[in-house]
């Protein structure tokens, strides 16, 4: 029934056209033409709407064109079937038939509007985007943690400065479990106790047992007398994060591969030595890190001094207020304690002769995770607030497998959510890896390469470097990930310099390294092609090798390195997506 029109007006002014000129096309007599070809030219360009025709003083022009239209109407309709939706009724008058346009033009909006909105969202679902999995594996210690916290801080600054102020409690047990590890090897030179097994230094034919005993005087048992204290604060903040520190795991020595099931029923009860090793203050399965730290956060105030909301369980607002009493009431008590402590920590720290007690039993706690007690003037304080720096560094150890979910608020895949999965790296634990890897995206593989001297804390006979090579091995041959993008990140450079500085030579504990140059690059390049090595020669198919030289510590270069690390990973997820 519509016309064929010019490209120009919409469709209801096409339409409307078409109705004006079929009837005015059916007139019989002459009519004046001047009028209808301005009024004609000007709805063709779209300019006048029918109201705008109805005037120019052509009332009577329209009279006659709706007396015609309706005679011809009336005509044609002797000759087809009546139909109750074809055409307009046959004494429409011209109000109506306004009306009516205008009421169809609305409902054509409305459908219109429908029609995008059913667009909008196919074409969302259609590109509707899965999460991005990315697993983080290596042993205990090897910084998965701390890279998680690094693509929070990078990726996700609103969570993370939700939870910054929660650190502060696991920053001060840090320090007080740095302290309580010092008067232990303390105590235990000024009481003249032999080295047993449980040292941990890790060469019985090494240890200076030949050495004169070191002469300490009233200021040492006075130290420990003033600090005594902190033994209690340790419990505390235990309890407060959690009782997972009471949980013991043991492993055989035959179980360092990453998904030998057999590492669940070898072995017994472990040595005493490896449940002491065990005893660190840990976060399991059912007790996360950010779960712990959500008790804290409508108890400790944020950087900007604000109150966090956090996430409240049901409770009554009565016993909530009563709770939050209670806790900020201990923690008021533990931050008393350690900031009256803060002068005999620092003075424990810097005496010359528990360096000598230290050094003898081979303890640097400065190479190891959760070190704060050489920042004990800043911490050890009631006003102290964490700095990303120092959340970065704090150690909580994590027991089982832990699913964070991240909405990444900038960068290439800025709404995009991110689940990591941070996994228990003791020997125990990882039989609980393998289900993991049935739908992951990409592997960040942590191996540590500055204890190529050390030993594993849970088995003093497993050389930590000799360790992360059979899990890498382990990780390259799985069947299961042929297809999984694998990046390996070199750890602890900055650690591992250190120790090529104070003289400690890698050829000692690594015979294969031989006379090379016994330097940080030379280093890195050696511990790199043979991790390439064992990829090539274990991998089911050939897959690109990507490495990355870290110290997830330092927050600004592993800025820098995830950066890359986000663009190889959503390449790779936007190709098995069919997207690219």
């Amino acid at each position: 029934m519509h016309g064929r029109m010019q490209k120009g007006p919409s469709m209801s002014e096409l339409e409307r056209e078409g109705e004006i000129w079929k009837s005015v096309k059916c007139i019989d007599s002459p009519t004046p033409q001047g009028p209808w070809e301005d009024i004609r030219e000007s709805a063709l360009a779209g300019r006048l709407s029918i109201e705008e025709r109805a005037g120019k003083n052509n009332a009577d022009i329209w009279r006659t064109f709706e007396e015609n239209g309706r005679r011809q109407r009336g005509s044609a309709a002797e000759h087809r079937p009546a139909h109750p939706g074809y055409g307009p009724p046959p004494d429409e008058t011209y109000e109506q038939r306004l009306q009516r346009e205008a009421a169809e033009a609305e409902a054509k909006r409305i459908s219109d509007e429908i029609d995008e909105q059913l667009r909008k969202e196919r074409e969302a679902d259609r590109r509707k985007r899965k999460p991005v999995k990315l697993l983080l594996l290596g042993q205990s210690e090897s910084g998965k943690t701390a890279t998680l916290k690094n693509f929070q801080l990078t990726y996700a600054r609103r969570e993370w400065y939700e939870e910054k102020a929660a650190w502060r409690t696991v920053i001060f047990l840090n320090l007080v479990r740095n302290v309580n590890e010092i008067l232990s090897h303390l105590s235990s030179e000024m009481s003249d106790m032999p080295y047993g097994p449980d040292d941990s230094s890790e060469d019985l034919s090494i240890r200076p047992r030949a050495l004169p005993p070191i002469t300490f005087s009233e200021k040492h048992r006075n130290l420990r007398a003033h600090l005594a204290p902190l033994t209690n604060v340790q419990l505390a903040l235990e309890a407060r994060l959690g009782h997972a520190s009471l949980e013991l795991q043991s492993t055989s020595v035959n179980t360092a591969a990453a998904f030998e099931f057999s590492a669940q029923t070898g072995g017994g009860a472990g040595s005493h030595r490896e449940r002491r090793a065990l005893q660190e203050f840990s976060i399991n399965s059912s007790n996360g890190w950010k779960t712990a730290l959500d008790r804290f956060r409508t108890k400790n105030p944020s950087v900007n001094g604000k109150q966090e909301s956090g996430n409240s369980s049901p409770t009554t607002p009565t016993s909530t207020s009563r709770n939050n009493g209670k806790a900020k009431e201990t923690e008021d008590d533990v931050v008393e304690v350690i900031a009256s402590c803060r002068e005999d920590i620092k003075t424990l720290w810097e005496d010359n002769i528990v360096g000598e007690a230290l050094n003898r039993r081979k303890v640097r706690l400065e190479d190891g995770p959760g070190f704060f007690i050489n920042d004990a003037d800043r911490i050890a304080n009631r006003d102290y607030q964490p700095t990303d720096d120092d959340v970065i560094r704090a150690r909580l150890r994590t027991l089982g497998v832990q699913e964070y979910k991240f909405i990444f608020d900038h960068g290439r895949t800025m709404g995009q959510e991110w689940r990591l999965y941070d996994v228990g790296g003791t020997r125990s634990s990882r039989a609980a890896w393998y289900p993991y890897f049935d739908d992951v995206d990409a592997i960040i593989f942590l191996a540590p390469i500055s204890p190529f001297d050390e030993k594993l804390a849970e088995d003093r006979r497993v050389n930590r470097l000799e360790d992360s090579y059979l899990l890498w091995r382990s990780v390259c041959s799985c069947k299961l990930l042929s297809r999984t993008q694998i990046i390996l990140f070199l750890n602890k450079c900055d650690l591992l310099q250190a120790k090529l500085q104070r003289g400690v030579r890698i050829r000692d504990s690594v015979p294969s390294f031989g006379d090379r140059k016994n330097d940080l690059q030379t280093a890195t390049r050696y511990f790199q092609q043979h991790f390439k090595e064992i990829a090539r020669n274990h991998s089911p198919v050939q897959r690109p090798f990507y490495v990355h030289l870290t110290s997830v510590i330092d927050t600004r270069s592993t800025a820098v390195t995830l950066g890359a690390v986000e663009e190889s990973i959503l390449r790779e997820h936007l190709r098995l997506a069919d997207l690219m």
